[in-house]
């Protein structure tokens, strides 16, 4: 079942993911080689809590850290751990927080150091895709129109969207219905409605879209080991058009 939102509710869910667009403000300076993952996960809690909110993926289905933190040839779900970035890594960053009983979620792949033009081709596409599939989010329009946009960015540019993550539903819940897979057919899925909150997350590799679970559980990387890149935002859909949530 797709719960609804109304306008309250959805003001609660924008202070939820504003905390998170803060949080993006603040790690940013901070993701340059030598630092660990770790420490970015160690500072991200203290931030989130001092905001009055709480980790929403910490302890969530067994889930370790704050921060999913995805390194390069990692899609989503990577464990921070004491490995230190190195210039010319993409670091992908998923957080999300549990504030005054709604949640929030979003994404983003940083740039460390200089990187390669593949890696920024990909983090581009990836992130056009996300701003294409969210101008998609109104109503009467289909659930897979969001679906469609995000695929045929990726693949005009040469990329491929993971079939086996998709986005979702969020609100009183981490996940909620619907499923938002990244590719689909224009035109098919449910009809959008006014108060849907969605967590659209394009998750794109350089190469195959075939993702392969780590020893951990929960790391998933990319079958052939190519980059991949993954940005996320939570929206509501609004008679006014899509409103992105997790920004400032």
């Amino acid at each position: 079942m797709i719960i609804l939102k109304n306008q309250e509710e959805i003001a609660v869910m924008r202070e939820a993911n504003r905390i998170i667009a803060l949080l993006f403000q603040h790690l940013e300076p901070m993701i340059q080689p030598g630092i660990t993952t770790e420490e970015l996960d160690r500072e991200a809690e203290l931030f989130i809590r001092s905001h009055n909110a709480v980790p929403a993926f910490k302890g969530y289905r067994g889930f370790p850290a704050t921060l999913c933190t995805s390194i390069n040839e990692e899609v989503v779900h990577g464990i921070p751990g004491q490995r230190p970035l190195r210039d010319g890594d993409i670091a992908s960053i998923d957080v999300g927080a549990l504030y005054k009983g709604f949640y929030s979620d979003s994404a983003r792949t940083f740039a460390v150091g200089s990187v390669s033009s593949k890696a920024q081709d990909l983090m581009k596409a990836t992130e056009r895709a996300l701003t294409e599939g969210i101008g998609q989010a109104v109503p009467g329009n289909h659930l897979f129109d969001i679906s469609a946009a995000v695929q045929e960015v990726v693949e005009s540019r040469g990329f491929s969207v993971v079939r086996d993550f998709v986005g979702h539903g969020i609100g009183r819940s981490m996940h909620e219905e619907p499923q938002i897979p990244n590719f689909g057919k224009k035109g098919t899925g449910p009809l959008l409605r006014e108060g849907m909150t969605l967590a659209i997350e394009p998750m794109v590799n350089a190469g195959t879209w075939k993702v392969l679970i780590l020893k951990d559980g929960w790391t998933a990387v990319t079958a052939d080991r190519s980059l991949s890149a993954h940005f996320e935002h939570s929206i509501a859909v609004t008679s006014n058009g899509p409103m992105i949530l997790s920004t400032l």
